[in-house]
C-alpha cells in the first residue's frame, strides 16, 4: 500500500458527491470556485465532475503548493512578505459578486511553517487577509453558497499520526474525514438530512430562549460572553443570501451566534491547540474586559498570536461563540486533527475577529453600520479556537439575569 492508493476511492467519490449536493446543493449554471491544495487533486477533480453531472456551470480550480511556499520563506525577498496577489481575490471576489459558488478543500500541513519566522509569517499573514477581505466578506455575508471539506493530504495525516507509515498515517486520516463526514454509510445525503434537523432543532431552543449571555465555567475558565442585540442562532445547514441552501462546513457538529464584541468578560482558556497558518499554538490563555483582550499568553506560539490580536482593532474581539457537544463524533474519535475544520467540532470555541451577518435576525438586510450598532465584530481575521470539555458547564443567562443550564460536563442540558 501506497500514499496514492491508501485512500478508498468510492468513499472519495462519495465526499465530492456530498460537497456538491449537500455542502453547496450546486445550482444549475452556477460557477464553482474551488481552492486546494496540490496533493488534494483527486477530490477537486471528482468535486468538478459532480458538479457538471449536477448542471454546474464552469468550474476552476485554484491549487497552491507547499513546497513553493517553502520556497518563498528560504528564498524571497523581505518586501515580498507585505505583499499578496490582490488582482487573484479581486478576481475572486468578482466571481463571488456575479453568483459563483465557492468550495475550499482543506489538508495543508498544520505545521508547514512552525520553523519559520514568525514576523514573516505574520506579515504574510496580514498582507492576505487584507487582499482577500473583498473575497472573504462575500463569505461571512454568506451571499453565496459555499463550502469546505478535506483531503488526507500525506504531509497532514503525518502530523496526524506521526507514528505510522506515511500510507497508514493517510488511510488513516481519510477514513477519519470519511466518518467524520458522514460518508461511510449507505446514504450519505439521507444521514446528512436527519443530522440537519438535529441541529436545527438545537438553534430553535437556543433562539426561543433568547439568552443575552452565556455564562462558561471550566478549569482556567471563568467567562461570559454577552450576545450580540438581535442575534440568530445556525446550525447545520442555512440559507444563503442568494436563495440556496448550503452546509458550509463538513463535517459539523455546531450551533453557533454573534457575541457582542463589547460585552465579553472574564478570563478562559484553551482545550486543544490551534493550528494557524502552519504555527500550532497551544494552551491559549486570555483575559477580556468590555469585550476586548488585555491579557494573553500561551506556552507554544505565543509571538503568533500576539500578531494575531494586533490584526487590526476588531482581531481581539469575538465574532462568533459556538456550542459542540463533547460527545460528538469528532471528539469520542480521541484524534486532534491540528485542523480548525475538524478540531472545532470537538468542542465549543469562539472566535476572533469578523462576524457573520447571518447570525442575526433580518441579517441579509442589515448594513455594516447597523450591524456594528448590534455589537457585531468587524475584524481581517476570523479564527476559531477550542475552549469546550467535559469539564465545562454552561449556562444561558436571560435578560432578567434568571439562569438556565445549557450544557453540564460538555453535554447539552
Amino acid at each position: 500500500m501506497t500514499a496514492e492508493t491508501a485512500i478508498d476511492m468510492g468513499k472519495l467519490e462519495k465526499l465530492a458527491e456530498v460537497a456538491v449536493k449537500v455542502g453547496l446543493d450546486l445550482q444549475k449554471g452556477q460557477d464553482l470556485v474551488i481552492t486546494a491544495p496540490l496533493a488534494a487533486a483527486p477530490l477537486a477533480r471528482f468535486i468538478t465532475k459532480h458538479a457538471y453531472l449536477a448542471g454546474g456551470g464552469l468550474v476552476t480550480t485554484f491549487y497552491n503548493d507547499e513546497a513553493a511556499t517553502l520556497m518563498r520563506y528560504a528564498h524571497a525577498g523581505d518586501d515580498t512578505f507585505d505583499r499578496a496577489s490582490g488582482w487573484l481575490y479581486e478576481g475572486m471576489a468578482k466571481a463571488y459578486a456575479n453568483g459563483s459558488a465557492r468550495l475550499a478543500i482543506a489538508g495543508d500541513n498544520p505545521m508547514l511553517l512552525a520553523n519559520e519566522d514568525p514576523a514573516k509569517v505574520a506579515r504574510a499573514n496580514r498582507a492576505l487577509s487584507t487582499a482577500y477581505k473583498p473575497a472573504l466578506e462575500h463569505i461571512s455575508n454568506f451571499n453565496i453558497n459555499w463550502n469546505i471539506v478535506a483531503f488526507a493530504n500525506p504531509s497532514w495525516a503525518k502530523q496526524v499520526f506521526p507514528d505510522d507509515s506515511e500510507a497508514v498515517a493517510v488511510k488513516k486520516l481519510a477514513d477519519a474525514i470519511f466518518a467524520a463526514s458522514r460518508v461511510d454509510v449507505a446514504d450519505p445525503v439521507a444521514a446528512w438530512k436527519a443530522h440537519n434537523a438535529e441541529l436545527a432543532r438545537r438553534a430553535k431552543w437556543l433562539n426561543e430562549h433568547n439568552f443575552s449571555a452565556l455564562h462558561f465555567r471550566g478549569p482556567g475558565t471563568d467567562l461570559t460572553v454577552g450576545l450580540a442585540d438581535g442575534h440568530e442562532w445556525h446550525g447545520g445547514a442555512t440559507n444563503a443570501k442568494n436563495g440556496v441552501l448550503c452546509n458550509p462546513n463538513i463535517p459539523t457538529e455546531e450551533v453557533f451566534t454573534t457575541p457582542h464584541a463589547h460585552r465579553v468578560e472574564g478570563f478562559v482558556s484553551s482545550t486543544k491547540p490551534l493550528s494557524h497558518q502552519g504555527t500550532l499554538i497551544d494552551n491559549i490563555q486570555v483575559r477580556f474586559e468590555a469585550g476586548r483582550i488585555v491579557e494573553a499568553k500561551a506556552t507554544k506560539g505565543e509571538a503568533v498570536l500576539r500578531k494575531v490580536l494586533e490584526t487590526d482593532e476588531g482581531a481581539s474581539r469575538l465574532g462568533e461563540v459556538a456550542l459542540v457537544p463533547h460527545s460528538s463524533p469528532i471528539s469520542a474519535s480521541g484524534l486532534l486533527f491540528y485542523n480548525t475544520l475538524f478540531d472545532e467540532n470537538a468542542a465549543c470555541h469562539i472566535a476572533l475577529g469578523q462576524c457573520y451577518s447571518k447570525c442575526f435576525v433580518n441579517g441579509a438586510n442589515l448594513t455594516q453600520d447597523e450591524i456594528a450598532a448590534k455589537g457585531g465584530n468587524s475584524s481581517l481575521i476570523h479564527i476559531d479556537w477550542m475552549i469546550g470539555s467535559g469539564e465545562v458547564d454552561i449556562d444561558g443567562i436571560g435578560v432578567d439575569g434568571s439562569r438556565v443550564p445549557v450544557m453540564r460536563k460538555g453535554e447539552w442540558a
